[in-house]
């Protein structure tokens, strides 16, 4: 959320130097391990294209670039926090169009029906058609928006700057509600805000004040609300919720992971090192990361903790799951790549400058995402035998 916010990354500070990463040989870097046949494998990850996604050059502040790049159809859509959105052709990496928004964009958008749904830094939020590039129609929040929508049944939901959560009708852009969550604290808050989730006709919102609130999707009318974050200096919930059945899994910024019953809000566990990015969900464990640097695995039933990574260079985005393996990028560093399963280490690539954005993997052998230079990658992902010619995907 935005009274008196500091970005995530100032609580880090910037690295004095940047390393330039051309599509060399030196940009791999790999981690081997061997099978029970002894024969060794590696995980290969190389770069296949990259592209400058800055219409001028920013040499004075460097914004914080959180778009998670969007695949749809045979494109990609990119933005950064200075210019503005841009699609680029996934076969011959061709610019298709771009849009330029003041301020730039931070948060990630939503695509349903050739449409995409987005917020910019210069507060107004765009329903822009993917083939054309074209506004459909805009509406005015008076504050910049740095959070990612969600789009449910024909509506249209997200929070803007003061904890302000609109519906919005997706069609045609009008209010249907808005729920005002009123914060008068004297406090700093992390810049950013939280995508809504949806459940079976209720929306599960957290908010800077360090409450989750769960309300009726059609009316926004609060069904209950639970304070989990309780920390005297940063209280937000800027990640969403995650929900599964009858439990509800949201990470607090600087705090805790907390298990929340769906239907009464009581609080079922919680375990340490909380962060601002959201969980995700394989099989009988919660993966996320902490405002720690840490990487961690629990058990989604009780919090205890799998396996724990606690070297990660400065805040880690959002894991994503690639074939076995939980990407993540490091705001001062690489992105890396660590198997579900044991939580070690397998490969890992450094685009200089680090990464705020979620890795999105195509489901195949590639992995896109937006460096702090402000530069899309796309990276090859593969495991290779070391004494074979022939690659093994796994």
């Amino acid at each position: 959320m935005f009274k008196k916010s500091v970005d995530l990354i100032c609580l880090f500070g910037f690295l004095s130097f940047f390393v330039s990463c051309q599509l060399t040989e030196t940009t791999l870097n790999t981690v081997s391990q061997k099978n029970t046949n002894t024969r060794s494998q590696t995980l290969e990850v190389k770069p296949i294209w990259v592209s400058d996604l800055l219409s001028q050059k920013n040499p004075g502040y460097r914004k914080i670039n959180r778009f998670s790049p969007i695949l749809y159809k045979d494109m990609l859509i990119t933005a950064n926090s200075m210019d503005g959105l841009k699609s680029f052709d996934i076969l011959d990496q061709s610019l298709k169009w771009s849009f330029k928004i003041e301020n730039g964009v931070e948060s990630s958008g939503a695509v349903i029906n050739s449409r995409l749904f987005v917020g910019g830094l210069n507060g107004i939020f765009y329903s822009i058609d993917l083939d054309s590039g074209k506004v459909i129609w805009e509406f005015d929040t008076k504050s910049e928006v740095a959070a990612e929508p969600l789009i449910q049944d024909g509506y249209v939901y997200f929070v803007s700057g003061g904890n302000i959560l609109y519906c919005l009708d997706a069609t045609n852009g009008r209010q249907i509600w808005v729920y005002n969550r009123q914060d008068n604290s004297n406090r700093m808050t992390i810049r950013g805000g939280a995508k809504p989730a949806y459940y079976q006709g209720l929306i599960y919102q957290g908010f800077s004040d360090g409450s989750l609130v769960s309300l009726s999707s059609k009316t926004g009318t609060p069904q209950w609300e639970v304070l989990i974050n309780r920390n005297t200096k940063f209280k937000d919930i800027d990640a969403s919720a995650v929900v599964e059945q009858d439990t509800i899994y949201i990470n607090s910024y600087d705090d805790k992971i907390y298990a929340v019953s769906r239907s009464s809000g009581t609080i079922l566990w919680s375990s340490p090192n909380g962060g601002y990015s959201a969980p995700i969900i394989s099989g009988d464990r919660l993966i996320y990361t902490s405002s720690k640097g840490q990487l961690i695995a629990v058990a989604k039933k009780t919090g205890d903790v799998i396996w724990q990574k606690s070297d990660l260079a400065g805040l880690a985005t959002e894991p994503t799951l690639h074939k076995g393996l939980v990407v993540v990028g490091e705001s001062q560093g690489s992105v890396k790549f660590f198997d579900l399963i044991s939580g070690e280490l397998k490969g890992s690539f450094d685009p200089g400058r680090g990464v705020l954005t979620r890795p999105v993997s195509d489901k195949g052998q590639r992995i896109y995402f937006i460096s702090g230079e402000s530069n899309i990658y796309a990276l090859q992902v593969k495991m290779v035998s070391d004494n074979l010619n022939f690659p093994y995907i796994r």
